[in-house]
C-alpha cells in the first residue's frame, strides 16, 4: 500500500471550528507511522511556526498551508449582508518562494479582503501563484459546488483555470470520503471522472478537524459556540456525520479503493515539499548610525559618557577595580556577541521617551542587572549597589537574545509605539498576535451553553474547579480537579448532565478561541515583516482604518524563533499616577521633582510603609501583604525587594522567618559558611534565582549558564532531569571539600527556592517603583490621590475604595460641581484639601457638554446663577439627558435644590431652547438689549429626602459621594462589631454577623430548578459577597432587594483567596434590638 499523509488539516487555530491542538495532531501522526503532515487552517497560519517545530521535533516532515476563502467576483467587493459566495480553497507550501507567496496571500487576505472571512480572488492568486501547490477543496470549495448544481462544464472550466494558474504540476483535484454524503450521490464519481478527463491528478484528503471519530460531538459543541447556537437548534452549523477525524491510511485507502492514485498522489505532494524554516538567525532590525561609528564603537562611546556622568569619573579606569572590570567585562561580552545594535535600539526607544517627559519605568527583569543599560540610561538602578547579576541578563556562555522590557506611563504607550513605526518604518513595525484559550472554568460555562444547560447549574459545577496556579497548564486541570475535589466527582459520578458537562469541557479546555493583541509584544524587523510573517488586522479596533493596529499572526515564541528582534513595551497605570503627581506638584509648589533622586530614607515613606497604609501603593496593596508589612517594619529599600519578590506562592511560606530573623527574634543559620556572603542580606533565607545561581557556581563549581539550567530544571519537576540535576550539584559541592551529609542538606535547602525563587533585578525595578509611589503619598497625598483617582476613573469599585482612603487621610472627596469640575478629578486647595469630581465620571453626560460646559467657564468665568448658565451654553451641547445627569449627581446645587431643578427640567430645557432660538434670529442683532424669551419660571418642590440624593449619586456616578446610606448607622454597628472589615482569612469557618446595605444582586437557578443569590453587601468602606442558597432564601425572599440595609448571619468561607458569607439568618437593619 502506498504511503499516505493528510494534507487537508484543521487545528484548533481554525478558531471555533478545528478542535485538535497541534501536539494532538502530531501524536496521532506518529501513533499511525505517517511520515508527513500539513496544516492549513482556514484563512490564517496562525499555528505554522509552532507546528513546524513540534513536526520536526517527533521527526515528521511538516508542511505548512492554508485553507483560503476565494471570493467570486473581486476581494475588495464588499456587498451588503453576509457574503456567502466565496468558495474553499487550499494551498501548500512548496519551497521558499511559496512560503513567502503564501504570506502575501493570507496578508492581502487579512487587510484588504476581508469581508465575514479574509478573502483572496483569482487574480492575486494569479500574481502568488509561484511556489505554490493547491488543492481543490473541500465540499465548500468551487468544482464540487459546480459539480452539485449539474454544471459540469463550470467545474471542468474551474479545473482548467486552476490549473492555469499554478501550472500542471502544481494542481490537484481534491477528493474526500465524505463527498458521497453531499446530497449528491455522483459527486464522487464526477470527481474522479473530471480528474481523468483533464489528466489533472487526483489527491485524497479528510478536511480533518478532530483526531478520533468520537470526537464528533465534541466537534459540534465547538462549532455551536462558535455560532452562539446551542447543540438543540434547528438549521445551525452542523457537520456531525461526515466524520472529519484524523483516518489511518488504511482507512483512507478503503475509502478510495476504486481510484488508489488518490492516495499515492498525497505521498507525492509530500516528496515534492522542500521547504525549511530558518531558525535562529538573529535579525536584527538596522539602527542608523552617526558617520563613522559602529554599533560597538557608538555604544561604548555612550557608555563612556554615561559612566562619568552617573559615577563622575572621567573614565572607566579611574573607578573602583570592581566598578571598571565591571564596566569593561559587559561591554566587552555585548559587543563579542553582536548585541550592541540591540542595545542602541532599546537606548533610542528610551531616550527619545525621556526627552516628550513620558515616565518611564526603572526597568523590567534582567535588564536590570546591566551596568551598561544603567550607564546609558535604559535602567536607573544601580546594578552594583543593589548586587544585580549581569549575566542573568546577558550569559556568556549561552548566547541568547538578552530581554528588555520597557515600562511607560500606560496613557502615552501609543505615542511610544507610533515613535518606533515612524523611525523604523510601518512596514517593518507590528503589534503581535496572542491566543485566548478555554481555561477550565470558562470552558465548563461555554460547553454548558452549547449544550442547552441552565446557567446556575454550570456556573456551580464551574466553581467547584479550584484556581489554577499553573499558567502554563493549559490542558489537564479538569481532569486533576476531578481526582482532588470530592464534592465535583460526587456530581460527576451521580448525575448524567454534570458528566457529560465535565467530559465536554475536558475536551475543550486549552482549545484556543479568540485571537487578541499581546498587552505589550511588539516586533520590529529588518525587511518588511510580511517577509517572515503574515499580519492582519488587530481584532479589537474602531474600524478607522487610520486608528487600526497592526498584529503579527505568530505569537510570541514564533517570533522569537525566528530571529526577529521582540519587545516587550508595557504601559504601566502607576507610572502615569507618578508622572501626574509630578505635574500636580509643580503646579501647585513650583517643585520640579525628579523621581530618581528622591531620597531612599524618607522617613514619612518609611512610617507609611510601616502601618502599611499602602492603598494605592504599587505592590503593597494586598491585604497579606499589608499584613507582613506591620510585621516586618520596613527600614529599607531592600525590605521592599524581598517582599515584591517573596509574596507569590511558594517563596510566601518563608516570610514569616525572614521577617522574624530580621526582627532579631530568629537566630541566623547557614548550612555552612561559604553560604554567608550569598544569603546574608536575606538573612540566611534564599529569596531570589540570583543567590541559588551563585550558590550553584560559587560552591558546586557550575558554570553560570550550567547553574541556570539547574534553576530551570528545578522548576520544570520533571523526575529524571531533576535527579540528574540532584547528582551533579551534590558531587561539584563534594569536589568543593563540603562533605556528603551536608552538601546533601544544601541541596533540599536551595530545592524549593530554585523552584520558586523570583528574578532579584525584576523585583528590585518594582520596589523602586513601590517606593516612589509611597514617598508620593506620604509627601505629597492630596496631589498623588487626585492623580491615583484620574488613572483608575474607569473602575468604579476601586474609585470607592480610593475615596475611602483619600477621607481616612483628611482629604474630602466633593460631588462635580458646574463651576469648579474639569473634565477629570481636580485638586482644589483653596480652604483645605479637597477633590472634585471630574464632569467624565458622570452618566449620560455628552463629551459635547462637558467641553462646552469647561469652555465657556475658561472664556468668560463662572455661571452665576441657572438663568446665566442658560444663555451661556449652547442648547446643542446639553440636552435633557445631560441637564438630569447634572441635577441629579449633584453638580447643579449652586443653583437650587435637587429635586426642584428636576421637576422643573422641561421649563428649563424650554427656556434654553427659546433663549438660543431667538439669539440667532436676526432681530437679535438689531434689538441687542430687547429680549422675547419668556421669563423663566420654576415651581417650588418639597426637598428631595437624603436617600433619594444618594440614590440619584449611585445611579449617575455609580458610587455615593456625599456620604454612604450607612453612615447614619456608623455608631451602633461599629460597637457592635457588625463591620466588613473585620473579616479576616483566620475567621474562615466561623459563624459571624455583619450589616450592610445590598448593592448588587446576581439570580441563578440550580439543577433542581431553585433560585438562589450571590450579593454584594456593603457599609460605608467596604464589601463582600454574600451567597444565599434557595432554603434560606425561601424564608425570607422580600428582604433581597438592592438598596436595602440588613444584618445577615452566616458562616465566613473563602474561594480561590476570596472571601464571602454563606447565609444562615437575615434581618432587617435597624432591628428592635442588636
Amino acid at each position: 500500500m502506498a504511503k499516505f499523509a493528510h494534507l487537508h488539516v484543521h487545528s484548533h487555530y481554525s478558531l471555533l471550528d478545528g478542535l485538535a491542538k497541534i501536539d494532538d495532531l502530531i501524536n496521532r501522526a506518529k501513533e499511525l507511522d505517517m511520515e508527513a503532515l500539513a496544516l492549513t487552517d482556514h484563512g490564517v497560519i496562525y499555528g505554522a511556526v509552532e507546528f513546524f517545530q513540534k513536526a520536526k521535533k517527533a521527526g515528521l516532515k511538516p508542511i505548512i498551508g492554508c485553507e483560503f476563502y476565494v471570493a467570486t467576483g473581486a476581494m475588495t467587493d464588499k456587498n451588503p449582508g453576509p457574503d456567502n459566495k466565496r468558495f474553499h480553497l487550499t494551498l501548500l507550501v512548496k519551497n521558499k518562494i511559496g512560503y513567502k507567496n503564501l504570506v502575501q496571500l493570507v496578508t492581502k487576505a487579512n487587510l484588504e479582503g476581508f469581508y465575514y472571512k479574509p478573502r483572496v480572488d483569482k487574480n492575486l492568486l494569479r500574481q502568488y501563484a509561484e511556489g505554490l501547490i493547491c488543492l481543490s477543496g473541500c465540499l465548500q470549495a468551487e468544482i464540487p459546488h459546480w459539480i452539485s448544481s449539474n454544471r459540469l462544464e463550470k467545474a471542468e472550466e474551474t479545473a482548467k483555470e486552476y490549473r492555469d494558474i499554478f501550472g500542471k504540476d502544481n494542481f490537484f483535484i481534491e477528493i474526500q470520503p465524505h463527498f458521497e454524503k453531499s446530497g449528491n450521490k455522483n459527486l464522487r464519481s464526477n470527481i474522479i471522472e473530471l480528474s481523468k478527463k483533464l489528466d489533472i491528478p487526483l489527491v485524497a484528503a479528510n478536511d480533518v478537524h478532530y483526531i478520533l471519530k468520537e470526537d464528533e460531538d465534541y466537534h459540534d459543541a465547538l462549532l455551536a459556540i462558535g455560532t452562539g447556537n446551542k447543540i438543540s437548534d434547528q438549521n445551525r452549523l452542523s457537520v456531525k456525520g461526515f466524520n472529519l477525524s484524523f483516518m489511518s491510511e488504511e482507512e483512507m485507502a478503503k475509502f478510495f479503493e476504486d481510484a488508489p492514485e488518490a492516495i499515492a498522489n498525497a505521498q507525492k505532494i509530500v516528496d515534492a515539499v522542500d521547504f525549511e524554516f530558518e531558525f535562529g538567525n538573529l535579525q536584527f532590525p538596522h539602527f542608523e548610525l552617526p558617520a563613522g561609528e559602529t554599533a560597538e564603537s557608538y555604544l561604548e562611546k555612550l557608555a563612556i559618557a554615561g559612566f562619568q556622568k552617573k559615577f563622575g569619573y572621567n573614565s572607566p579606569d579611574e573607578a573602583s577595580q570592581e566598578l571598571a572590570d565591571r564596566f569593561r567585562f559587559e561591554l566587552g561580552v555585548i559587543q563579542k556577541t553582536g548585541f550592541a545594535s540591540y542595545i542602541l535600539i532599546v537606548w533610542d526607544i528610551v531616550n527619545w521617551a525621556k526627552s516628550r517627559s513620558i515616565a518611564v519605568g526603572p526597568g523590567r527583569g534582567s535588564a536590570a542587572g546591566s551596568l551598561i543599560s544603567y550607564v546609558i540610561g535604559i535602567t536607573n538602578l544601580d546594578p552594583i549597589k543593589y548586587n544585580l547579576l549581569f549575566e542573568r541578563f546577558l550569559n556568556p556562555e549561552r548566547i541568547a537574545p538578552p530581554d528588555i522590557d520597557l515600562d511607560f506611563a500606560d496613557h502615552r504607550r501609543n505615542e511610544v509605539l507610533e515613535y518606533i513605526a515612524k523611525k523604523y518604518g510601518r512596514e517593518h513595525v507590528a503589534q503581535i498576535i496572542t491566543f485566548g484559550s478555554m481555561a477550565a472554568r470558562a470552558a465548563i460555562r461555554d460547553a454548558g451553553r452549547a449544550l442547552g444547560f441552565g446557567y446556575g447549574f454550570c456556573d456551580a459545577i464551574a466553581k467547584m474547579i479550584p484556581f489554577n496556579p499553573t499558567q502554563g497548564m493549559k490542558t489537564g486541570w479538569l481532569e486533576k480537579s476531578l481526582q482532588n475535589v470530592a464534592e465535583l466527582k460526587q456530581a460527576v459520578d451521580t448525575d448524567p448532565q454534570a458528566r457529560q458537562l465535565i467530559e465536554t469541557a475536558k475536551k475543550l479546555e486549552g482549545v484556543a478561541r479568540h485571537a487578541s493583541t499581546h498587552a505589550c509584544g511588539v516586533v520590529i524587523t529588518k525587511e518588511p515583516i510580511t517577509e517572515y510573517m503574515p499580519l492582519q488586522w488587530a481584532t479589537k479596533s474602531t474600524g478607522k482604518k487610520e486608528e487600526q493596529a497592526l498584529v503579527t499572526q505568530y505569537d510570541m515564541r514564533s517570533v522569537e524563533a525566528l530571529g526577529l528582534l521582540k519587545m516587550d513595551i508595557l504601559g504601566l497605570r502607576n507610572l502615569t499616577t507618578i508622572e501626574k503627581t509630578l505635574e500636580l506638584i509643580e503646579k501647585n509648589y513650583g517643585e520640579k521633582i525628579d523621581i530618581y533622586n528622591i531620597p531612599l530614607n524618607d522617613e514619612k515613606t518609611f512610617e507609611l510603609l510601616k502601618k502599611a497604609d499602602t492603598t494605592g501603593v504599587f505592590q503593597l496593596e494586598s491585604a497579606g501583604m499589608r499584613r507582613y508589612l506591620k510585621e516586618l517594619k520596613p527600614t529599607d529599600l531592600e525590605d521592599i525587594i524581598v517582599m515584591v519578590a517573596a509574596f507569590r506562592p511558594g517563596p510566601m511560606e518563608f516570610i514569616p522567618t525572614y521577617i522574624a530573623r530580621k526582627n532579631g527574634l530568629e537566630r541566623v543559620e547557614y548550612l555552612h559558611p561559604k553560604l554567608k556572603p550569598i544569603l546574608e542580606s536575606t538573612y540566611g533565607v534564599a529569596i531570589y534565582q540570583e543567590q541559588v545561581i551563585k550558590i550553584a557556581n560559587q560552591m558546586a563549581g557550575f558554570s553560570l549558564s550550567e547553574a541556570d539550567v539547574l534553576r530551570k530544571a528545578v522548576g520544570k519537576k520533571i523526575k529524571k532531569l531533576l535527579d540528574e540535576q540532584s547528582e551533579k550539584f551534590i558531587k561539584g559541592l563534594m569536589d568543593n571539600g563540603i562533605g556528603a551529609v551536608t552538601a546533601e542538606r544544601i541541596w533540599h535547602f536551595i530545592e524549593p527556592f530554585a523552584r520558586y525563587g523570583f528574578n532579584r533585578s525584576h523585583a528590585a525595578c518594582y520596589a523602586l517603583i513601590a517606593y516612589q509611589t509611597a514617598y508620593l503619598k506620604s509627601n505629597y497625598p492630596s496631589e498623588f490621590m487626585t492623580s491615583l483617582l484620574n488613572a483608575e476613573s474607569f473602575d468604579m469599585d476601586r474609585v470607592a475604595i480610593l475615596m475611602a482612603e483619600a477621607k481616612k487621610m483628611g482629604i474630602d472627596i466633593l460631588s462635580p460641581d458646574i463651576n469648579e469640575s474639569l473634565e477629570n478629578f481636580t485638586l482644589i486647595k483653596n480652604e483645605g484639601e479637597k477633590i472634585r469630581f471630574g464632569f467624565s465620571a458622570v452618566k449620560n453626560l455628552s463629551g459635547n457638554a462637558i467641553a462646552g460646559i469647561i469652555e465657556e467657564r475658561e472664556k468668560n468665568g463662572g455661571f452665576g446663577d441657572l438663568q446665566n448658565f442658560l444663555e451661556r451654553i449652547s442648547s446643542s451641547d446639553v440636552n435633557k439627558k445631560s441637564l438630569e445627569a447634572l441635577i441629579k449627581c449633584g453638580a447643579m446645587d449652586t443653583f437650587g435644590e435637587r429635586r426642584m431643578l428636576n421637576n422643573n427640567i422641561e421649563e428649563i430645557l424650554r427656556y434654553l431652547r427659546d433663549t438660543h432660538k431667538n439669539n440667532a434670529s436676526p432681530q437679535a442683532g438689531l434689538f441687542e438689549s430687547y429680549s422675547t424669551t419668556a421669563p423663566l419660571k420654576l415651581q417650588n418642590a418639597e426637598a428631595a429626602a437624603k436617600k433619594e440624593k444618594l440614590a440619584w449619586e449611585k445611579e449617575f456616578l455609580g458610587l455615593y459621594t456625599s456620604e454612604h446610606p450607612m453612615q447614619d448607622y456608623r455608631d451602633i454597628m461599629e460597637k457592635k462589631s457588625l463591620l466588613i472589615q473585620k473579616i479576616k482569612p483566620a475567621l474562615v469557618g466561623q459563624k459571624i454577623a455583619i450589616g450592610g446595605l445590598i448593592s448588587g444582586i446576581q439570580k441563578f437557578v440550580t439543577k433542581n430548578g431553585k433560585l438562589m443569590l450571590f450579593t454584594k453587601l456593603e457599609d460605608w468602606a467596604n464589601k463582600i459577597e454574600v451567597v444565599v442558597f434557595p432554603d434560606m432564601l425561601e424564608k425570607n425572599p422580600d428582604i433581597w432587594r438592592e438598596d436595602n440595609i440588613i444584618i445577615v448571619q452566616g458562616k465566613v468561607s473563602q474561594r480561590n483567596g476570596t472571601l464571602s458569607i454563606i447565609c444562615d439568618a437575615v434581618r432587617e437593619f435597624p432591628p428592635q434590638k442588636i
